[in-house]
């Protein structure tokens, strides 16, 4: 197997890495639908949706570790004599299940996707205790109250947000893909990356500190339903 043929692979991982990313978010939308129509946070459908988004957020964890061993064995071997090819799947895979024989289950809970699902089926329940009283139409009036409330316009594009991201250490709020390229420039500079809030004085803002608001993003949608009917 050429090197070229190892990155196109290893491209290819990546795009199924997205997908798992856009299954656990409609995941987490389907669990806020049943958490805002029940009234017991121990539904069993929840539960079961709990196990799906942390088998993903498995795969997704072993899909990273196993890109990382790929680079690095690969980088390894492209200094080497061409026949240290030949080694280069087993290299592999004896590097991999050692790194993935020292994980544990428990740290799926701290995955950014694992983490959103539960806040969000956590403010769901809240936001259906609340307002059981009221019909879709006087939530829909609430919704729009919201946007005076809470900014949706992302602090770096200055648009209306797509897939917002809050950050747990400052509660900031940004979209997803504008935060991430930003930090990456100022990774690339060997700087670290400033809260783009005006006054915010985090002034390193990691991508592990980034979590996905779901709650947020159905938000924005709802606004802009109730927009298009008016």
């Amino acid at each position: 197997m050429s090197l070229s043929a190892v990155h196109g692979t290893l491209s290819s991982l990546k795009s199924c890495q997205a997908d798992i990313g856009t299954g656990m978010d409609i995941v987490t939308d389907v669990a806020m639908d049943l958490a805002e129509a029940q009234d017991d946070e121990m539904n069993p459908g929840i539960k079961e949706m709990e196990a799906m988004i942390l088998e993903c957020a498995k795969l997704d964890r072993e899909i990273n570790y196993f890109v990382d061993v790929v680079q690095q064995v690969t980088a390894e071997v492209a200094t080497q004599q061409p026949e240290a090819m030949f080694s280069l799947s087993a290299k592999v895979k004896e590097q991999f299940t050692e790194r993935i024989a020292q994980l544990s289950d428990a740290d799926l809970h701290t995955h950014q996707k694992v983490m959103a699902f539960k806040e969000s089926v956590k403010n769901s329940f809240k936001q259906a205790n609340q307002e059981s009283a009221e019909s879709m139409e006087e939530l829909d009036e609430d919704i729009a109250v919201t946007q005076s409330q809470v900014n949706f316009t992302c602090p770096l594009t200055q648009v209306e947000m797509v897939n917002p991201v809050k950050n747990k250490k400052c509660n900031h709020h940004y979209d997803e893909a504008a935060i991430i390229n930003l930090i990456k420039t100022k990774q690339s500079q060997k700087k670290k990356c400033r809260c783009p809030v005006v006054g915010c004085g985090n002034a390193d803002v990691k991508d592990s500190d980034l979590i996905p608001d779901q709650m947020l993003r159905r938000r924005i949608q709802s606004y802009k339903r109730q927009n298009n009917r008016t």
